[in-house]
């Protein structure tokens, strides 16, 4: 029975604390695309998408205005696009990103992830093409998302794809620095996140499947402001409360978009994802918490606790958790993220230790335009590396700004915010990402 109580609260997170369905998004299956001529798997690309997601935008805005409930981002993620890219004759694989923009603009979805490549363990042709195609494929497309999967629990670290990661993040910068905020490089890829800019259609994955991301940093914000007093297990009580809610409400959308599309029900993504919006800020719960400003000492312990009681709220709201869920920390799509690294207190230092205990990384951050390759490398490198030891997801969003320096701002729009330039260390690690090969994977790979 449906509680009439549990009905005003869900309106009210709904009008007054940004609680949002932050995507629906229909991961679909390539590989029946995969043909020798580029011009005919590009074809088959666009077909078998806008066939697939004809009704995915209609649909979930059908939902949203039935339910009252708000619906931000209709998305798709693909096979990765690097398998199809192997059997091709031509060495770019820009047509293919092409094709995936034109049935971009056909659907009127915002984003279509899966320009990516696995590599953790080394490279095939495909991938190989697919990564040198990056700087012009994500500079001739909008929508286009990319990423890549550079080492893995049970494989290790890619030190070649990972310097070689470091000079292509460089080029893309200089055509269009927009283009680095569509390009995630990941530890532990998951298959069936529905996020972007890191979402591809695993191989493991059905033909097609409906996959949602819930949001609602406000609403865990607000029901821990009429707690002032509460000691950190009832904080913990109240956040899982609060997750299992907006966790349901992601749940009963993908139920809904999954019976009228006829497409299998996947996973909810229980993520906290925050916007640039005031009041929708994971920042701002760490330091309703108790922290004067997010970045200071202790932020890394508040951090876990709201990224382990998220898990355990929503684990029980959902047969079917899956994705990244925790607590996202991107810098320029966080109102209380950027006020703290413009006021120098949240560091990429102190960024990185918050990654070892949440989802996902070192992301949407902004360094001065001459960084060098390596300098870059190294940082994903040092990221990875806490993913791949605490066997989880970790990942890289990180943006050159051509022209800017310390202390200056780069306007993304939307969702992606704006960002501060935060210092980054220059000293130079040439040497060490210059050795490449693999840095072996941990012990604890070895439990089978």
């Amino acid at each position: 029975m449906i509680d009439a109580y549990d009905v005003i609260d869900t309106i009210k997170m709904i009008e007054e604390e940004h609680l949002d369905i932050r995507t629906v998004t229909m991961g679909i299956s390539l590989v029946d695309c995969i043909r020798g001529s580029i011009k005919e798997t590009a074809d088959l690309i666009y077909n078998k998408i806008t066939k697939k997601a004809e009704k995915l935008v209609p649909t979930a805005e059908n939902i949203s205005r039935e339910y009252g409930v708000p619906i931000v981002n209709k998305r798709v993620s693909v096979t990765p696009i690097s398998i199809l890219g192997g059997a091709v004759e031509t060495e770019d694989l820009t047509p293919l990103a092409l094709a995936m923009q034109r049935a971009a603009d056909t659907l009127g979805i915002d984003f279509i992830g899966g320009f990516s490549a696995l590599v953790e363990k080394g490279f095939t042709k495909g991938d190989l093409r697919l990564i040198n195609s990056l700087p012009s494929a994500l500079g001739s497309t909008r929508n286009v998302c990319a990423s890549i999967n550079v080492g893995s629990s049970k494989a290790g670290i890619n030190m070649d794809a990972l310097k070689l990661m470091g000079q292509i993040i460089k080029k893309i910068a200089e055509r269009d620095f927009m283009g680095c905020a569509k390009l995630v490089v990941f530890a532990n890829a998951v298959q069936d996140n529905p996020f972007m800019a890191g979402a591809f259609h695993g191989v493991g994955e059905p033909e097609c499947v409906i996959n949602v991301g819930v949001s609602g940093p406000g609403v865990v914000k607000s029901a821990l402001e009429k707690a002032p007093e509460a000691d950190l297990t009832e904080v913990s009580e109240i956040i899982k409360k609060t997750a299992f809610k907006i966790t349901r409400m992601g749940q009963l959308v993908n139920s809904l978009v999954s019976e009228r599309l006829g497409v299998p029900s996947g996973i909810v993504d229980l993520s906290l994802a925050p916007t640039p919006a005031v009041g929708d800020s994971v920042a701002r719960i760490l330091e309703e918490m108790g922290l004067e400003t997010c970045g200071g000492c202790g932020t890394t312990a508040c951090l876990a606790l709201l990224n382990d009681a998220v898990k355990k709220g929503g684990v029980m709201a959902s047969s079917h958790v899956g994705g990244l869920s925790g607590a996202f920390i991107p810098v320029s799509e966080d109102e209380g993220m950027i006020a703290a690294a413009k006021s120098g207190v949240l560091t990429l230092e102190k960024l990185e230790a918050m990654t070892a205990v949440c989802s996902v990384g070192i992301d949407m951050v902004a360094v001065p335009g001459d960084t060098s390759a390596e300098v870059i490398s190294a940082m994903i490198a040092d990221e990875i590396a806490i993913g791949v030891i605490n066997t989880k997801t970790t990942a890289v969003r990180i943006i050159p700004a051509a022209g800017k320096k310390v202390g200056d701002e780069i306007e993304l729009g939307g969702l992606l915010g704006s960002a501060p330039i935060m210092p980054i260390k220059s000293t130079s690690p040439a040497k060490f990402i210059n050795r490449g090969g693999l840095i072996p994977a941990p012990l604890h790979s070895l439990k089978n």
